[in-house]
């Protein structure tokens, strides 16, 4: 049962992020349906990701910052000897290597240079913001872009399937932890290269995808109630 007057109070919403959405497509979205003023996300998700999006609106918008650092997991698919700027498929591919002297072996024990805290440099098509500006937009000017590495948790990396170059994967981490670049960095410790092809955000904290609204069901439902 959804009350509106319960999002205008103040509520944690939890929605399947649909590929192709920004995470702002979202908020703007559900300000309009909802009909709240006060409106946020906790936790940025590409466009070409999909999965748990939480969104705080009224007085819950203080709790943002809390769900923010949550510690997140993911599962996805990256592929082996390829790259594009962007690290995943929103740019066209810029280099290719053979992947045939990789095994499954090297894949699984690279990943264990990742687990722990490390030093990661976020991608340069990303929401992080150098001299006020956000980065993707002064990557799509073709506008140099140099950002500094940051410390991060991956508290497990899993490879759940191999079929090479196409590589399942499960990765638990901390907040601002970017997947692009633990992609492209495992591809640049394996010699090939490597761009991720699919990517779902399974769980924040406690709080799991199976738990979420479907964007567009929301979205129905919410209108069948006015």
């Amino acid at each position: 049962m959804i009350d509106p007057q319960s999002f205008q109070d103040g509520r944690m919403l939890m929605i399947d992020k649909p590929y192709r959405w920004t995470s702002f497509d979202v908020v703007k979205k559900l300000r309009g349906a909802l009909r709240v003023k006060k409106i946020g996300h906790a936790g940025t998700l590409d466009p070409l990701a999909t999965g748990l999006l939480i969104l705080c609106t009224g007085r819950m918008t203080k709790e943002i910052n809390n769900y923010q650092a949550l510690e997140k997991e993911y599962e996805g698919t990256f592929v082996l000897g390829k790259t594009t700027p962007s690290i995943d498929l929103e740019t066209e591919f810029d280099s290719c290597q053979s992947t045939s002297q990789i095994t499954k072996e090297q894949i699984v024990n690279a990943t264990y240079e990742f687990i722990g805290n490390i030093q990661q440099i976020p991608p340069v098509y990303s929401a992080v913001k150098v001299d006020g500006q956000r980065v993707y937009n002064m990557a799509r000017k073709g506008q140099k872009v140099e950002l500094k590495p940051r410390t991060v948790e991956i508290k497990e990396f899993q490879i759940t399937h191999c079929t090479i170059p196409e590589v399942k994967f499960r990765v638990v981490c901390s907040k601002g932890t970017y997947i692009r670049s633990l992609v492209r960095d495992i591809g640049t410790n394996l010699g090939t290269g490597a761009y991720l092809s699919s990517l779902i955000r399974t769980r924040i904290g406690s709080f799991a995808l199976s738990q979420a609204y479907q964007l567009e069901e929301l979205l129905q439902t919410l209108s069948a109630t006015k």
